[in-house]
Parts: structure tokens; C-alpha cells; sequence
């Protein structure tokens, strides 16, 4: 896009990747947490369903904060990454993905469970009595219905990752180049003194791929239905 320098064209790439990233690592969690969710009753599960939820409630500065004290260099978690595996998520591009996750995970694993919700179970009890192992009758009966769900949830949690933004820079800051992702420029942009035009430009262009995506996930869930009710 004409105009476009090269710390915009950074923080546009950067939140793109942090999204998709997002979205794919947190997919298969949200698959299995929507299954036992709606397919399970075991003690607990209330407070499972409140903690997925979570983050759609709380400040998404209290996510970050939170992240923070669990994933940065000194907190439980960050120092054994960090010491055992080498992963750093503190002030990291890394980070920023695994909070754009966190925050649209509720999103994802709520549409694949209304997905999960609709689909008859004698469809699967079925399958299980011709002796079907329970892993099969998931891969060839369960998912091929909640496709439509899952391709819903993750357009969600994509979108909920591209705009995220307090979990972003209490976790990991604001850093061109590596943490600096496309709502945390245009905030940097309305901050500084003839930033108006680059904030503006942003804005327009975060707008866009929102639309794109959704309208393009729209056609595919609905191609998706189409074939299935085929």
C-alpha cells in the first residue's frame, strides 16, 4: 500500500502472524476442552467452564498481568521454559501470541461447543455399537459435522487475536520491530505528534482484514454446511 513505511509494514506483518499463530497453536486445546465440556460430566467441570471464560470478563490488563507473573523470566513457569527449553515469552513477538490465545480461546472454544451441542449423539452411539473406537467415530462422524463450528471459532479467535491489545503490552510491551504488533502501533502513532495520518492508515487497513475475514470465513462455513446437509 502506497505510503506504508517500513514500521507500519512491520507491525501489519507482525500482528498477522501473532493471530495465526494464536489461532493455530490454541486450536487443537480448544477442540478437546470444547469436547469435554460438552460431552463429559466429571467433578469440576463448572470451574473448567468458568476458567475458559475467564478472560472474556476479566480486565485484558489483569490477563496480561497474570501472564506476566506465570511467563516472565522470573515467574514459575517463564524461568522453567526458559532454563529447560530455551522459550522466552516476556518482551518477546512469542508472548504476544500466547496472550492474543489466551484472550480469544473463550471464543473459540464456545463456538465449537454450540457445534458440538448440535450434533446428535445417536449419530456417534451409533458408530460406537458397529465398534467403532471412540477416536474414529470423533475423526469420521463428530468432526466432519462441527467443521463449520470450528472454522467459526477460529475466524473469532483470529479476529480476537489481530485486536488485541491490553494483554499485549502489559505482557510483553511495546517493541518496534518485536512485540509491536498493529493496535500497539496505531496507540504509538495517536501518542506522538503528526501521527494522525499513519494511525488513520492503520486503522483503515486493520478494518479491511477484519472484513476479509470474515467474509471469507462466512462463504467457507457456508460452503462447508452446504456440502454436509448434501
Amino acid at each position: 500500500m502506497i505510503g506504508l513505511g517500513p514500521e507500519e509494514w512491520t507491525a501489519i506483518e507482525l500482528s498477522l502472524r501473532v493471530a495465526l499463530v494464536a489461532t493455530v497453536c490454541s486450536l487443537p486445546f480448544g477442540v478437546a476442552v470444547a469436547w469435554l465440556l460438552a460431552r463429559r460430566e466429571f467433578p469440576g467441570k463448572a470451574l473448567l467452564d468458568a476458567a475458559v471464560h475467564l478472560p472474556l470478563i476479566l480486565p485484558p490488563v489483569v490477563t496480561g498481568y497474570l501472564l506476566l507473573l506465570l511467563f516472565g523470566r522470573q515467574g514459575v513457569l517463564g524461568a522453567f521454559l526458559a532454563e529447560r527449553l530455551g522459550l522466552v515469552f516476556a518482551f518477546r513477538w512469542t508472548g504476544a501470541a500466547l496472550a492474543c490465545a489466551v484472550m480469544g480461546f473463550p471464543l473459540l472454544v464456545r463456538a465449537i461447543r454450540l457445534s458440538l451441542d448440535a450434533v446428535d449423539e445417536k449419530l456417534e452411539q451409533a458408530a460406537g455399537t458397529l465398534g467403532a473406537a471412540p477416536v474414529f467415530v470423533f475423526a469420521t462422524v463428530t468432526l466432519p459435522l462441527i467443521l463449520p463450528g470450528i472454522f467459526a471459532g477460529m475466524v473469532l479467535s483470529f479476529a480476537r487475536a489481530f485486536g488485541e491489545f491490553g494483554a499485549t503490552i502489559t505482557f510483553v510491551s511495546n517493541i518496534p520491530g518485536e512485540t509491536q504488533t498493529l493496535p500497539t502501533a496505531i496507540y504509538s502513532f495517536i501518542q506522538t505528534p503528526g501521527g494522525d495520518a499513519q494511525a488513520i492508515r492503520l486503522t483503515v487497513i486493520s478494518i479491511a482484514i477484519a472484513f476479509v475475514a470474515l467474509i471469507g470465513s462466512e462463504l467457507l462455513a457456508r460452503r462447508l454446511a452446504g456440502r454436509l446437509g448434501a
